[in-house]
């Protein structure tokens, strides 16, 4: 949001404008934008230039405008939210969903560590900051929020758009425990402790520009997650398991045992 846009279609290259922002990941899905007026102010560009250059992103399915202002869509919505009907709480679907994290997360902490610019670097500094802090108060759903966040910033930071919007939608879903239950696994402190020295291996080797450390930390981390979340599964299933066979006197008549 920079120099003054002069165009004869001023509506369609101030929507370009708004476009490349939210395609950069500038602007994010859910988010709301500045009030009209400072949003004219900051394009320099007239409030009615700038109302029919909205309304072609609403019109495009970027832009949401309601009485609450105007806010970036959940863009991919259409096709994630079939697709987490079909994968909730599939055990296959969740081993491969780390698989293929495994393919293109590896490759973009390389690419960040190569790619990622000095406010980046900070701004992953800082999350690791706030793991630590939220590990230290003992709050795992500040944790759990703080993870997404540090990978986010890592996909940004691989400046590669179809990575950035393909693993934050993905992210989203993960937010959601489509895949699994994170709360639960946020609650065993041997797997908080790794997980943070995990992150801290993996942010550390971005910032330190080191790309191989960095893609062998992420290989390290995301195989170690799919492992423990297999295993959680299998011990709530033995669990289970036991359970039904104590309780098995309710379904059998006369009690026995």
């Amino acid at each position: 949001m920079t120099a003054r846009l002069r165009t004869p279609k001023l509506a369609e290259a101030i929507a370009e404008h708004i476009e490349r922002l939210i395609l950069e990941g500038v602007l994010r899905p859910g988010e709301r934008l500045a009030s009209e007026r400072d949003l004219a102010e900051q394009l320099e560009v007239s409030r009615p230039s700038l109302r029919d250059a909205l309304q072609i992103l609403e019109e495009r399915g970027l832009l949401a405008i309601g009485r609450d202002g105007t806010r970036v869509t959940q863009f991919l919505a259409p096709l994630t939210e079939p697709l987490a009907g079909l994968l909730h709480s599939n055990e296959q679907v969740t081993a491969d969903y780390f698989e293929y994290r495994e393919a293109v997360e590896r490759k973009a902490t390389g690419l960040a560590a190569v790619r990622a610019s000095d406010p980046e670097r900070q701004a992953i500094r800082e999350c690791l900051g706030e793991m630590q802090a939220a590990y230290d108060a003992n709050e795992p759903d500040r944790e759990a929020e703080a993870d997404i966040v540090l990978h986010r910033l890592i996909y940004g930071a691989s400046h590669n758009l179809v990575i950035l919007h393909v693993m934050r939608a993905f992210s989203e879903m993960l937010r959601r425990d489509i895949f699994f239950n994170r709360t639960q696994l946020f609650a065993i402190d041997e797997f908080r402790e790794e997980l943070l020295s995990q992150h801290k291996a993996i942010g550390e080797a971005v910032v330190a520009g080191n790309a191989e450390v960095a893609e062998a930390a992420a290989l390290r981390h995301l195989i170690y997650t799919g492992q423990s979340v297999e295993r959680f599964r299998r011990d709530e299933a033995r669990t289970s398991l036991a359970l039904r066979r104590l309780n098995r006197s309710t379904l059998i008549a006369g009690g026995q045992g």
